[in-house]
């Protein structure tokens, strides 16, 4: 076997390269760009097929720098916490409430159809889990959190097969969200009532039909924060100075969260619930946002912030999916694929049924069924980018951009942790 280890240079340089071939792909085959697929979707995916098809041939192994891609997915989180100020939360009100809530419920659901479809096959039914919530609606972070609690309880390689599951969750997530969107967007008739240009008056008028109170500046032009993560190729006016100042906030967010995360790990070692590095990230970009800044007299760079999320996003994204190596998978038994089908199924018509109806049946509505695609089997910034190929094609969706991220990033670990850890005390799964 011919191993190739990727360092950090050669690293960015390869998912750089993925990233244009993602995008002239999307821009060039109609299919691609009429579904809407996530540009680091599509290159990822050429990588993948290309490096499966060396392996294959003549053993060609490729391996890229961990460090540099938990980077980039810590930084896309903190940049979350960063915009995410108490006024945004409450500007988030009932969409947010029922966003959670229905997240929630799909969580149960999707561990349910896991355990359900693991009995069924003769599977033990903690294995269901790993092919639930653990892996698909929690990520990579999670399944690596889980697994050897997993082994504990007798799932055997629970923590490799968990990684597997996640990956497959992550492409999968990546390719429905946009479809499902589509399909309620032409089938419904649904429009943006959002103004892309984002001028004073347009945008207020926009946003007041979704429900939420919009946060407009002195000079009647909506916030940025409002904004985050909404149009990644608007224009940004950021001075070397503002850049600085802005990546020493994110230096603080990846630093603390490192930290906790390594001091529960070695003080608390038999904690009943793991929360993932990133979520300490997150947590502390609320912070960050909301007490040390104000206390400080220091205003966060919103559109700089935004740059460097979208920038950490594509990158995480098309390292994740360079990373990928489909001959795992093959490996996967026939039962295990057919239960990850059926989980694609589920969430299919769940985000097509309870959520768009749950969200409001209009075009916002869409846009979060999208995004809940994407976390729903993948990862937050799956879900971004899922919705961020809809609103460059169909219009601006403020709604699903305040309450996806939040409700993807944030609650849905702690929903999802609680449920896991309620699952795994039953005796009856062991």
């Amino acid at each position: 076997m011919q191993a190739l280890d990727l360092d950090g240079n050669y690293t960015l340089i390869a998912a750089t390269v993925v990233l244009i071939v993602g995008r002239l792909l999307v821009h060039r085959i109609k299919f691609l760009n009429d579904f809407n697929i996530p540009e680091p979707v599509v290159g990822g995916l050429v990588a993948a097929l290309l490096l499966t098809i060396a392996h294959a041939a003549f053993g060609f192994v490729v391996s890229i720098n961990g460090s540099l891609q938990t980077a980039m997915m810590l930084m896309f989180f903190s940049s979350i916490g960063l915009g995410a100020d108490f006024s945004k939360l409450k500007a988030g009100g009932k969409p947010l409430v029922i966003l959670t809530l229905v997240v929630g419920l799909f969580i149960v659901v999707q561990n349910i159809t896991g355990i359900t479809m693991a009995t069924l096959f003769g599977m033990p039914p903690l294995t269901g889990l790993v092919t639930g919530s653990i892996t698909l609606t929690g990520g990579h972070g999670t399944a690596a959190g889980w697994g050897p609690r997993l082994e504990e309880l007798g799932v055997t390689g629970a923590t490799t097969l968990g990684i597997a599951c996640a990956t497959f969750g992550l492409v999968i997530g990546g390719l429905i969200g946009g479809p499902v969107a589509r399909r309620l967007i032409s089938k419904h008739k649904l429009t943006s009532t959002n103004n892309a240009s984002y001028g004073a008056t347009a945008d207020k008028q926009a946003l007041d039909a979704t429900g939420i109170e919009p946060k407009v500046n002195d000079d009647g032009y909506l916030d940025e924060a409002a904004l985050q993560f909404e149009l990644p190729g608007r224009l940004r006016l950021i001075t070397a100075q503002t850049a600085l100042e802005t990546l020493s906030l994110f230096a603080v967010c990846l630093a603390v969260s490192s930290y906790i995360s390594n001091f529960v790990t070695t003080h608390f070692p038999d904690a009943p619930v793991t929360i993932p590095t990133f979520v300490w990230a997150l947590g502390t970009g609320v912070v960050v946002r909301n007490l040390i800044t104000p206390l400080f007299n220091f205003n966060v760079f919103d559109r700089c912030v935004d740059v460097i999320g979208n920038v950490a996003l594509s990158l995480f994204l098309a390292m994740a999916l360079l990373s990928l190596k489909l001959w795992e998978l093959v490996d996967l038994a026939v039962p295990l694929l057919a239960i990850l089908a059926v989980q694609t199924i589920v969430l299919v018509v769940f985000a097509s049924v309870v959520t768009f109806r749950a969200m409001g049946k209009d075009y916002d509505a869409a846009v979060v069924a999208a995004g809940h695609c994407g976390f729903g089997m993948g990862a937050t910034p799956t879900a971004v980018a899922n919705m961020q190929a809809i609103t460059s094609k169909y219009g601006a969706s403020h709604k699903a951009f305040l309450v996806i991220p939040l409700v993807g990033a944030f609650f849905v670990d702690i929903i999802n942790a609680t449920v896991l850890s309620i699952l795994t005390s039953l005796p009856m799964l062991r």
